[in-house]
């Protein structure tokens, strides 16, 4: 009997800004990553920058998803982005952020263009239905097979 073949799967990591503690909403996008076929490494709330930046050098992601629901995500994305973009291995990878990225309410989408500008790949508003994520991730490039080899997955 052969075993069923292994079939690639995007790695993700998700995490909050530092200073987002919301932990259903990180539940809730990790079931939709993982139901849409992709594999999650979620870092859990109030995550330190260097946290992040560490477990981007430690494993390879295909994408980080950034999430924010206290309204800090504009302030806070653009300083998480300027630090992973400044690694060599931040660079050209795909990164979004996503959720309530200010105070303003509605007038919260006029934050996309400078976070995109600062580096992220895609920026979704707290308006923006969840689909829109999957639907982005699925149109990246090179999903891989990522295998456990001596302990660390390549």
């Amino acid at each position: 009997m052969t075993a069923p073949a292994r079939r690639p799967r995007r790695r993700v990591l998700l995490s909050t800004v530092s200073s987002d503690s919301h932990t259903w909403n990180l539940v809730f996008l990790q079931l939709l990553l993982e139901e849409s076929g992709n594999e999650v490494i979620n870092l859990g709330s109030c995550v330190p920058d260097d946290v992040i930046l560490d477990a981007v050098r430690a494993e390879r992601f295909d994408a980080v998803v950034i999430s924010s629901v206290n309204g800090h995500g504009f302030l806070d994305g653009r300083r998480v982005i300027k630090k992973l973009r400044s690694i060599p291995e931040g660079d050209g990878l795909p990164v979004m952020i996503g959720g309530k990225l200010g105070i303003l309410g509605d007038g919260n989408d006029r934050y996309s263009d400078e976070l995109v500008a600062a580096g992220f790949d895609a920026v979704f508003s707290d308006s923006t239905s969840p689909e829109a994520l999957t639907d982005y991730l699925r149109g990246l490039p090179g999903a891989r097979l990522h295998e456990l080899v001596g302990g660390r997955v390549t």
